[in-house]
C-alpha cells in the first residue's frame, strides 16, 4: 500500500476519518519506506536543540538519547533547558499569542490540517521510525501511535473545534447574542509522557488548536519523536512562539512556570505522584495568578480484566495476551490484573503460556519480534526487583521462566502470576511493564469479585469484562461504573481511538477531560457571552410603574 497525502480543507461541515492502519507486509512499499528511515536514523546521532519563539537553541549540557533495545547505541544529543530558558519560553509564548488568539479557528486548523496530510505522506515513516528506536516500539505499535493516532487527533480536533465553535446561544427579535470561545488568558504548560508520541503532540496542540500558546516540557525518554513532531508543525505552517519546545531539567523548568502569574493551565500526561505535585505547587501560588489555571491530567492505573464464567476462553487469552504485554506494558491502559473464574483457568492458563512462549521480544528493528524493551534503566530496575520479589513470595506462583536481561538492552520478559490474596501489591500498585497478575476465583462468587475489583484499586482509568451471559455484563456494567472511564466489552482494556473512543480516566487516574473528543478542547476556552440590542432602549421607567388609570363612575 502506498501513502499519499490528502488535501483537505479547515471547513466545518468536513467530517473526519480515522487514519487506515497500514499492514507493513512482507513486499509493501510502507516496509521499504520504513526500513531506510530506521536505517537511515540509526546511522545518524540527531542534535536536538529547544526551540523558544521559533529560535533553535543548543546548550551545552546535554543528554544522551539511546535505544532501548541497544542501550549502547546513541541516537541523539539533546539539549536541555534549564529555567532562564523556561522563562524566555513564557516571554515567548505570550509574545506570539498577542496575534495568534486572535487568528480565526479556520487559520488556526489549516496549519494542523496541514501538519496531519504531511504526516500521512512523506513524514510517515520518519515519525514511525524515531518511535521504534527511540521508545522501543515494534512496527505495529508505532503505526498505531505515531502515525495514525497523531493523524488522527490532528483532523479531528479541528473538526470537533468548529462544532464547539458552531454551538451558539439563542437570539430573539432585536438581540443578537453569541458566544466568544477565547483562548485562556497566559500560556499553557505541556507536560508530557514517553509511551506514546500521539499523547505528547497531542498535549501541545489541543490547546494551540484552540488559541493558545503553550510551553512543551517533553519526556527524556522521547525527546526524538517530539522533537520530530515540532520540525513537523513548524514545516506545517506553525508560527514562531505558539509551541515552545524544551527538554530539559523538569524541577527547573517547572518552577520557572509555576512561578509565573501568567499560567493559565497544565496538560499533563504521567504519573499520578508528579501530577499530585504539580496540583499542589499550583494551588499554593493560587493567589499569584492572574486566574484560576485550568489542570488537565491523565495519571495512573491498575487496570482490569475481569471474566464471567460465561466469557470464550481462548478471546479471554488473546486479550490477556495482548492487553498486558503489547508495548511492554507500557501502556497506562495495559491490562494488570486479571480476575478469573476457576472453571476458565485452566483452559486460559494453557492459552495464553502457549502464546506467550511463541512471542518474541527484541530489536524492534526485526519486524518478526512482538516486544521490544522497557524504556530505560529505572524501569528495568523496577521490574527485575519486582520479578525477582516475586519469586520469593509463598502468595506468588510465577508461571513463566525468563528472566530479564540488560546485557544488550533493557529487556524484560512477559511475565505471568498467580495470585492467592486480591489485595496482594501485585494487584494493587502500578508497576508499568509487562508483569500480569492474575486471581482466581469461585465462580459463585462472581457478584463478590466485582465489588472487590472496584474497591481494590485507587485507579479508575481502563477496565474489561468478557462475558457472554448479557445479564452479568449488566450487572457488571452496574457494578463497575465509575471503576474506568474507558470500558471495554469482550476486548482488551487497550487501544482506544480518537472520535470513537475518548480516553481517560477518574478517582486517581485524572481528571478525565478525554483526549480525542471535544471535552478536552473545551478545557482550553474561556467564553464570553456577547449581547447585542439592535434597538436599546430609550425610557427609563417600565410600564408597571404607571398609575392606575382613574375609576370611572
Amino acid at each position: 500500500m502506498t501513502t499519499s497525502v490528502r488535501h483537505r480543507t479547515a471547513e466545518a461541515h468536513e467530517s473526519a476519518k480515522n487514519e487506515p492502519v497500514l499492514a507493513y507486509g512482507p513486499g509493501s512499499s510502507e516496509r521499504t519506506e520504513l526500513r531506510a528511515a530506521l536505517k537511515q536514523q540509526a546511522a545518524t546521532v540527531c542534535e536536538i536543540p529547544l526551540v523558544i519563539g521559533g529560535e533553535k537553541v543548543f546548550t551545552e549540557g546535554r543528554s544522551e538519547v539511546v535505544m532501548p533495545h541497544d542501550h549502547r547505541h546513541v541516537l541523539a544529543r539533546a539539549s536541555r533547558a534549564g529555567r532562564e530558558h523556561a522563562e524566555r519560553a513564557i516571554a515567548a509564548a505570550l509574545q506570539a499569542r498577542a496575534v495568534w488568539a486572535h487568528r480565526s479557528l479556520a487559520e488556526r486548523g489549516k496549519i494542523f490540517l496541514k501538519a496531519a496530510d504531511l504526516l500521512a505522506g512523506p513524514w510517515r515513516q520518519r515519525l514511525n521510525a524515531a518511535t521504534m528506536l527511540g521508545q522501543s516500539k515494534t512496527v505495529q505499535q508505532a503505526e498505531i501511535d505515531a502515525a495514525c493516532e497523531m493523524i488522527d487527533f490532528l483532523r479531528f480536533n479541528v473538526q470537533f473545534a468548529h462544532e464547539i465553535e458552531a454551538q451558539q446561544p439563542l437570539s430573539v427579535d432585536g438581540i443578537r447574542n453569541s458566544t466568544d470561545y477565547r483562548p485562556l488568558e497566559g500560556f499553557v504548560y505541556a507536560v508530557t509522557p514517553f509511551n506514546f508520541t500521539a499523547i505528547g503532540g497531542n498535549l501541545a496542540i489541543a490547546p494551540a488548536l484552540m488559541g493558545n500558546c503553550v510551553v512543551w516540557k517533553p519526556s527524556a525518554t522521547a525527546v526524538l519523536s517530539n522533537y520530530r513532531l515540532m520540525q513537523l508543525f513548524e514545516e506545517a505552517g506553525l508560527p514562531p512562539g505558539v509551541i515552545n519546545f524544551l527538554p530539559g531539567n523538569a524541577q527547573d523548568i517547572t518552577d520557572a512556570v509555576l512561578a509565573s502569574p501568567d499560567l493559565g493551565g497544565i496538560h499533563f500526561t504521567g504519573s499520578t505522584a508528579v501530577f499530585d505535585e504539580l496540583w499542589l505547587h499550583t494551588a499554593r501560588n493560587l493567589r499569584h495568578y492572574r486566574g484560576y489555571p485550568r489542570l488537565v491530567g491523565e495519571t495512573g492505573g491498575k487496570d482490569f480484566v475481569i471474566a464471567h464464567a460465561s466469557a470464550n476462553p481462548l478471546a479471554l487469552a488473546v486479550g490477556l495476551v495482548r492487553g498486558a504485554f503489547e508495548y511492554q506494558g507500557q501502556k497506562c491502559s495495559a491490562a494488570s490484573r486479571a480476575y478469573v473464574p476457576a472453571s476458565l483457568w485452566p483452559a486460559v492458563k494453557a492459552s495464553m503460556l502457549e502464546m506467550m512462549g511463541a512471542l518474541r521480544i527484541g530489536d524492534v528493528s526485526d519486524f518478526g519480534n512482538f516486544m521490544g524493551a522497557v524504556i530505560d534503566r529505572r524501569a528495568y530496575t523496577r521490574l527485575s526487583k519486582a520479578i525477582a520479589d516475586a519469586r520469593t513470595d509463598a502468595q506468588v506462583q510465577v508461571l513463566t521462566q525468563a528472566d530479564p536481561d540488560d546485557s544488550v538492552g533493557y529487556f524484560v520478559p512477559p511475565t505471568l502470576v498467580k495470585v492467592e490474596d486480591p489485595h496482594h501489591r501485585l494487584m494493587t500498585e502500578e508497576l508499568f511493564g509487562p508483569l500480569l497478575a492474575v486471581h482466581v476465583y469461585d465462580d459463585e462468587k462472581w457478584t463478590d469479585t466485582l465489588a472487590l475489583v472496584d474497591e481494590t484499586s485507587p485507579y479508575a482509568l481502563t477496565g474489561a469484562v468478557f462475558a457472554e451471559d448479557p445479564a452479568a455484563i449488566r450487572e457488571a456494567q452496574a457494578v463497575l461504573r465509575f471503576a474506568a472511564g474507558n470500558f471495554y466489552l469482550n476486548d482488551k482494556p487497550t487501544g482506544a481511538v480518537v472520535g470513537q473512543q475518548p480516553f481517560g480516566g477518574a478517582r486517581r487516574s485524572g481528571t478525565n477531560d478525554k483526549a480525542g473528543s471535544a471535552l478536552n478542547l473545551l478545557r482550553w476556552v474561556s467564553a464570553r457571552t456577547i449581547k447585542e440590542t439592535l434597538a436599546p432602549p430609550v425610557e427609563w421607567r417600565y410600564p408597571h410603574m404607571e398609575p392606575d388609570s382613574p375609576a370611572r363612575g
